[in-house]
């Protein structure tokens, strides 16, 4: 193919092996993610950091479809984004830049309400936006709105959180219910309604994520945003080279989202979230760590959903309810387009 598709842009295979062939070998990359750790040498920028200060650097743009969408908007979604992904790496979020580019013709009211929902964003997260640049295109050349930002976040000494750290054994946590916010942006940009409504689930992780950090035996954590569970999974057990295998039963699905997905023929595991984790954790810690995430609003409907194996290298498995087993990869194209 010798154009940019919108599958590239989908978190899926075609999305991975753009970023492997094109930016990977231009920027010398030696590893990827969500957010970048950094070593920086003895600096005693602030009394209560570590010394050496290790820093976590993440940067993301939000174009998501409508900018308005049930339970959030798109100025939210670009703070929380930007905390979960810093939180990801078991970084504490502390400050963020935010880039906006304006279309001619934006309406004023809009932005206000999506300016004031980042503040709140930002409050709730306990990060400052302090720095930022707003640049308006002409009519018809944008789509109202586009939002970029990076965060900086702060790791303590001892926290090592990567899919490099996963064993097998270890058992493989959801901290809340699949799919809601696909299904929230999609009814949206298309005018359908769900009985029970399905509103976003766009919520910033980083408390919850350092309560589970702070107890111990965390190896891996992600938030599956773009591709969904299923994607989000596959890339952790091609990165730890092991085998997850999960169960059907055990994942935490809402009606409004089975009805939707049986409606629609799409699979609730592709599905993105805006506002749950993936972790990865010691065999003996899950079920302490089970208990600490359902005593968070944003974890009640945390769960087990399955654990890691030596082999097959890099697979993941489905354990269906029937009793069968199903092979899941990467999202393959674009099943929900921008919903971020």
């Amino acid at each position: 193919m010798d154009r940019i598709l919108l599958a590239h842009g989908s978190g899926g295979t075609v999305m991975h092996k753009l970023i492997r062939e094109y930016f990977v070998p231009e920027f010398d990359m030696k590893s990827l993610g969500d957010s970048a750790i950094i070593d920086l040498p003895d600096s005693p920028i602030h009394p209560f950091t570590p010394s050496p200060l290790r820093l976590a650097f993440t940067t993301d743009s939000y174009v998501v479809s409508p900018v308005f969408f049930p339970g959030g908007n798109i100025g939210e979604l670009a703070v929380y984004g930007t905390v979960n992904d810093l939180s990801m790496v078991g970084a504490k979020p502390l400050c963020m830049s935010a880039g906006l580019i304006l279309e001619e013709g934006f309406l004023m009211k809009d932005l206000k309400k999506i300016l004031a929902s980042m503040a709140d964003a930002a409050k709730k997260s306990r990060v400052k936006i302090i720095a930022g640049d707003t640049k308006v295109v002409n009519r018809g050349k944008g789509d109202g709105i586009f939002i970029n930002t990076s965060g900086i976040g702060i790791l303590d000494d001892g926290v090592n959180i990567s899919p490099l750290n996963i064993k097998s054994g270890d058992k493989i946590i959801v901290s809340g219910a699949i799919g809601s916010h696909g299904v929230a942006v999609m009814a949206e940009r298309n005018g359908l309604s769900f009985k029970p409504p399905v509103l976003s689930d766009t919520a910033p992780l980083n408390q919850m994520a350092q309560e589970i950090i702070g107890y111990g035996g965390v190896h891996a954590m992600r938030d599956p945003t773009r591709g969904g569970l299923a994607t989000t999974l596959k890339e952790m057990a091609l990165e730890s080279g092991l085998c997850f295998t999960i169960r059907e039963a055990s994942i935490p699905v809402p009606d409004g989202v089975r009805g939707a997905s049986e409606l629609l023929g799409i699979d609730p595991l592709y599905i993105a979230n805006e506002g749950i984790l993936i972790a990865v954790v010691r065999k003996d810690a899950a079920e302490s760590l089970l208990v600490i995430l359902r005593k968070n609003p944003l974890g009640k409907n945390a769960n087990i959903i399955g654990e890691v194996a030596e082999s097959p290298e890099g697979k993941v498995l489905l354990k269906t309810r029937i009793g069968g087993t199903r092979v899941i990869d990467m999202l393959s194209g674009e099943q929900l387009p921008r919903i971020c």
